[in-house]
């Protein structure tokens, strides 16, 4: 993906550096660190975010292939630049035990099936929803935010052993959702590396 980075956002880049050491992080976490950090000016979430290596160069290689990827509200597509989303919360419905934002995750995962990327930034009945599913993501964005379920639905993501990127605290939102999974699709692919 050939993508020209404008000089406010190299700018942005070099302050975020000379305040925060990232150069001991792996490639993929690197990006993925920084771009969140850059996305909402906090360094903290450079302690905040639990993310693995292993599970970002799978994430990273099911991304440039084509992959769907689906997000829970149309804030985190409008963030996501260069992609194409799946949103489904127009169509969903709440009903007793079911939110909205929960429905919209099941309508995705009828319409994508498995093997998609999902990004969820705002709502954590959206990610408790995509945990009860068997929908083998080939990554979970569960950065949800709020002081009800946000901190609970990302221990839970955590603990079923998806790969995710998910973080400890109640911070999150579309902004660094989207940041998250912009980091994996500016991040160059191996053969764009060789050009």
């Amino acid at each position: 993906m050939n993508r020209v980075v404008h000089p406010i956002e190299v700018e942005s880049y070099r302050r975020l550096r000379a305040r925060l050491d990232t150069s001991h992080f792996p490639p993929l976490t690197r990006a993925v660190v920084e771009r969140v950090i850059h996305s909402a000016a906090d360094l903290d979430y450079a302690g905040d975010l639990v993310l693995d290596e292993a599970d970002l160069e799978k994430a990273h290689a099911a991304l440039h292939a084509g992959a769907p990827v689906v997000v829970d509200v149309e804030m985190v597509g409008a963030g996501i630049t260069r992609r194409e989303t799946v949103c489904r919360l127009k169509d969903a419905e709440s009903g007793p035990g079911l939110t909205r934002s929960a429905h919209a995750i099941r309508l995705a995962y009828e319409q994508v099936g498995p093997g998609a990327l999902w990004v969820i930034g705002n709502a954590p009945t959206a990610l408790e929803e995509l945990l009860t599913l068997d929908a083998d993501p080939a990554l979970v964005v569960g950065l949800p935010v709020g002081f009800v379920g946000a901190v609970e639905s990302k221990a839970a993501l955590r603990e079923s052993g998806l790969p995710a990127v998910s973080n400890v605290s109640e911070k999150g939102g579309s902004a660094v959702a989207a940041a998250a999974l912009n980091a994996l699709l500016y991040h160059p692919t191996s053969a764009e590396e060789k050009l």
